[in-house]
């Protein structure tokens, strides 16, 4: 039996997640990820590391870009195999994957403009990675699979896709090889989500694997309590309004953007906090919340439960949905704390920048934070205290109270990635770690390594494992 795995993306490092495993002649890309931290950028614009007519099938655990972001630049080159996900991962990923090539193409206009009136050359090309055509393109090969319905592949590769609890439609893959009397089960992780998470269901778990490859994005940390999240985001608003600020709050479009209007809906039905306007200027995080609610069969007992008493938390008093530029730009004239959620969820692009501009040396205002913020980002840099940033070619002083809240986390910690490993009734052959800072990945696999007596392994980026 011969499998082989290599590693293209997310190996010592966070994002651009891409996997390539050789199984019985049939080659599998699990995921196809863009890289957000700036260090490694230049590997998306560089050539794929095989054949794309080699590649038999893409799997896609979910929407993110980092684990999709890459799919319109694969097709453009000349893939022409199916993308199979779940039904709800490729409703969202068409649409950050369009929303992703408008900024790239709008970003890229911007940079040469910029670069050509300040007479320097930029570091990587003034044109779009991709544009919206491509993404467009790339919509006709989305395959939409079931939770937990085999496919197959060849006679000798079976694939199913399980509940991650991560984000919704985000799964984890259970892929078997057989060869003669012989089987090998690999899992793969996707991203693991933490339990009792508002809106979704929790993560699946698997009696057995013979490989299991898990990410690591908080491997060498613990979360606070979930327990806290209503209370610290009622202290962050009251303090703002008192001071007479805006709360910005940078938040990705899957899911971070439909758990901070489900806290929001709470807080405020409790009147425990002013009922403030609350925004949700993203157009490509108003149309995913629109796929959330054509999906309630998705949900967990408590988001059903407030459906059944019409309490929907994606429609509350004080709630606006802003999508136009125009309105967007309205916002700046609000009179009185508003709270502003936008995206990017790293600050990297979007109308969050605007709204930074507006409000970050601003005394009164609050910078939130509810997601991870990877190095070398905006957001990292606002988060670990820089006193100036650099924002659409401008510099400014950061006088804003800067606020995070980790509780919010789709991405379970130390403790929720060793119990999901260690719940499988017998040991693995082997266990990788991927997708997480070095630091992290390195700690995790020692936890792990420690805690179990399991073989642990943390490829880098280009390794090639055999899994035989």
């Amino acid at each position: 039996m011969s499998i082989k795995l290599t590693f293209l993306g997310a190996a010592q490092n966070v994002t651009g997640s891409q996997y390539l495993l050789e199984a019985n002649n049939i080659r599998l890309l699990i995921d196809c990820g863009l890289h957000q931290e700036r260090e490694f950028k230049s590997r998306d614009w560089g050539p794929f590391h095989y054949p794309l007519d080699s590649i038999d099938v893409v799997l896609l655990t979910h929407a993110h870009l980092d684990h999709s972001g890459l799919l319109p630049k694969l097709v453009r080159e000349g893939y022409r195999g199916k993308i199979y996900s779940t039904t709800a991962t490729a409703e969202i990923a068409q649409i950050i994957l369009q929303d992703s090539a408008k900024i790239m193409e709008e970003d890229a206009e911007q940079k040469k403009k910029r670069h050509e009136r300040e007479g320097r050359q930029a570091p990587f090309p003034e044109i779009p990675l991709y544009t919206v055509a491509d993404a467009q393109a790339a919509a006709p090969y989305f395959a939409p699979v079931d939770y937990e319905k085999p496919l197959k592949f060849g006679e000798n590769v079976e694939v199913s896709f399980h509940d991650a609890g991560h984000v919704l439609g985000s799964a984890m893959l259970k892929i078997v090889v057989t060869e003669g009397q012989e089987k090998r089960t690999i899992v793969f992780s996707g991203d693991v989500g933490a339990r009792n998470k508002p809106i979704l269901r929790d993560l699946t778990v698997f009696p057995q694997a013979d490989y299991v490859v898990i990410e690591s994005t908080y491997g060498d940390r613990l979360h606070e309590r979930p327990g806290n999240i209503a209370e610290d985001l009622a202290d962050v608003i009251n303090y703002t309004v008192q001071a007479r600020g805006n709360i910005v709050v940078p938040s990705f479009a899957l899911e971070r953007s439909q758990e901070m209007l489900f806290y929001m809906n709470g807080l405020l039905r409790e009147n425990r906090i002013p009922h403030i306007i609350v925004f949700a200027d993203s157009p490509m995080a108003n149309n995913i919340t629109g796929i959330f609610e054509r999906h309630p069969e998705l949900y967990d007992k408590e988001m059903t439960e407030l459906l059944h008493q019409h309490k929907n938390p994606f429609r509350f008093p004080g709630l606006e949905y802003v999508n136009t530029v125009e309105e967007s730009k309205a916002i700046n004239h609000v009179v009185g704390t508003a709270m502003i959620i936008a995206g990017s969820g790293m600050c990297n692009g979007g109308r969050v920048k605007h709204h930074l501009v507006s409000n970050i040396s601003r005394r009164e205002s609050t910078i939130l934070f509810i997601g991870y913020q990877a190095q070398g980002t905006l957001g990292r840099r606002i988060l670990d205290g820089d006193k100036i940033v650099r924002i659409l070619g401008q510099n400014y002083r950061v006088r804003a109270k800067i606020a995070q809240i980790h509780g919010f986390s789709g991405h379970a910690d130390r403790d929720g990635l060793y119990q999901w490993l260690t719940a499988l009734g017998k040991p693995p052959r082997r266990v990788i770690v991927t997708h997480g800072e070095i630091d992290s990945a390195h700690r995790f696999a020692d936890f792990v390594a420690k805690g179990t007596g399991w073989q642990v392994a943390v490829p880098a980026y280009g390794d090639t494992l055999q899994l035989s």
